[in-house]
């Protein structure tokens, strides 16, 4: 465990610190950004989990630190829920996996969203296929993970302030880690 946490720490701290696309926070304040407003939502450790390491999968592969603006999808949700299930169980990895549909699935369900995102955010939807049809968006919102996915996308959405102070990142791997793996703190 104390390995596992010190790969994450290693990513973060290494990798994380630089701008966050097109936003004014880099991604480790994101990650931070997301955990603590799904902590202060009252969610379950292994959602404030995923919330944390939502996009380590931009921080794992090689293709450089902004490849949709060459026009490449990194399939940052799908590497990083293959990385994550490694190591947490699916209430940490799936919901991860999902949240880039979750995306494409509230520009479907609910007007107006798409004209809520960051610029970020219009410019992958592109490259990550675009708003759902209304039978994709049934079949996603029917998943066993869509309904988190979701809750997770809307962290996801809210975490880039540069002005929001939170915990550290060793803060959130200590007191919710174990339990997001389904054991005791």
């Amino acid at each position: 465990m104390t390995d596992l946490y010190a790969r994450l720490t290693d990513i973060y701290e290494g990798r994380a610190t630089r701008r966050y696309g097109l936003t004014d926070v880099h991604q480790l304040a994101h990650a931070l950004q997301s955990a603590d407003l799904a902590a202060e939502a009252g969610e379950s450790p292994a959602m404030i989990i995923a919330a944390l390491l939502h996009d380590i999968g931009h921080m794992v592969h090689d293709l450089g630190e902004d490849p949709a603006s060459a026009g490449i999808d990194d399939k940052h949700e799908d590497l990083g829920a293959d990385w994550l299930a490694r190591h947490f169980p699916p209430e940490v990895s799936e919901p991860v996996r999902l949240h880039v549909a979750a995306k494409r699935y509230l520009c479907t369900a609910e007007p107006g969203y798409a004209a809520l995102l960051s610029d970020d955010s219009v410019r992958s939807l592109a490259l990550q296929g675009g708003p759902m049809s209304a039978e994709e968006a049934e079949a996603f919102i029917a998943q066993p993970f869509g309904p988190a996915a979701v809750r997770l996308r809307r962290y996801d959405d809210a975490a880039k302030d540069p002005a929001r102070m939170t915990p550290s990142f060793g803060e959130f791997i200590t007191k919710y880690g174990e339990a997001a793996q389904g054991r005791c703190p």
